[in-house]
């Protein structure tokens, strides 16, 4: 089973980015063979963006992965625009991509209406490029949150249509989303996802927040006029803190629901903060370890890339014999 995600180095990374990602990069790390993880700078410049800042936020993102229980000796980890197959083949890929397609991505929507001064090209070919990170190592999983599935859905029409008019040369992959906290919200505004781009601080739980900051973003969390710690229809922000705890006590809803049967919205705040902190403590103390040898997390990304390019580069090969394109 060959697995293959991507993250962006968009700032510091928050709760959602690690229940709805990260965790599931460390566990398929032992099912892939290979399991690769890419740092998708490439991505990450096609909205607004500090050209001083991303090499620091790219160092940060694999620091806080390799904090998170990610091995580069048990899978491949490596910075994207390292290995320039990616970028061939998501050109070679935009001649089997619907125009039609694009225009329905709800995150090309949703990114374009932020963009005032510029909605750029880069944006609306996002999709056929991260069709490109995954195709160029045949991976059959890509593990993602539930927000990507559209994106997913769309790299297999293009693997389908492409093997169709050309040959069977790509992999169809699927998604593996978490059946539970695929998709962790805002504190604050429980409707919409947690994002470092478009939450408000009070909003986010940072994977390197101090555990006081933890409670104090926890207790302060929307919730409704209620009391009960059960799921059901205008409960968005119980419904939220419930797949939280969850996750970080490793339990079900249903049994979270059954431990706070009667108990109010206070003393629940307060145990999901205490396992959120729980839950965090590990990443945040080898984090601080990790992030200031900059030349030991370039040393990393530099070995992870050469272990991509080798499988990327098979696969542009026959993809290019396949298109007649290049010498044959």
């Amino acid at each position: 089973m060959r697995i293959f995600s991507g993250l962006q180095p968009t700032g510091r990374k928050h709760l959602g980015n690690h229940i709805g990602a990260v965790r599931g990069y460390v566990e398929g790390q032992d099912r892939g063979d290979p399991a690769i993880y890419c740092i998708v700078d490439l991505h990450a410049i096609t909205v607004a963006y500090d050209p001083n800042q991303l090499r620091s936020y790219l160092y940060d993102t694999a620091a806080m992965l390799l904090a998170s229980g990610l091995d580069s000796a048990r899978c491949i980890l490596f910075r994207q625009s390292d290995v320039h197959e990616h970028t061939e083949l998501c050109w070679l890929l935009a001649s089997v991509t619907a125009h039609g397609d694009l225009n329905r991505m709800h995150q090309f929507k949703d990114k374009a209406v932020q963009q005032r001064e510029l909605v750029s090209a880069g944006l609306f070919l996002y999709p056929v490029l991260q069709a490109a990170d995954v195709l160029a190592y045949r991976a059959e999983e890509v593990p993602v949150g539930d927000d990507q599935r559209q994106h997913v859905e769309l790299m297999r029409d293009i693997a389908i249509r492409f093997n169709a008019t050309y040959g069977d040369v790509l992999t169809v992959p699927e998604h593996r989303i978490p059946k539970v906290g695929a998709r962790i919200m805002d504190l604050q505004d429980p409707t919409k996802k947690m994002s470092t781009t478009a939450s408000e601080e009070r909003g986010l739980i940072y994977v390197d927040d101090e555990e006081k900051a933890i409670l104090k973003k926890i207790k302060s969390a929307v919730t409704d006029s209620g009391s009960e710690v059960r799921r059901g229809e205008g409960k968005d922000g119980i419904a939220n803190l419930i797949d939280i705890y969850a996750v970080t006590r490793g339990v079900t809803p249903e049994d979270v629901e059954r431990e706070f049967d009667g108990q109010q919205y206070g003393a629940f705040k307060g145990a999901v903060a205490e396992a959120v902190g729980d839950y965090l403590r590990p990443v945040r103390e080898r984090y601080a370890e990790l992030r200031p040898d900059e030349a030991a997390l370039e040393s990393v990304l530099q070995q992870g890339a050469e272990r991509a390019r080798a499988i990327a580069s098979e696969t542009l090969r026959d993809v290019r014999a396949a298109m007649g394109v290049g010498a044959p």
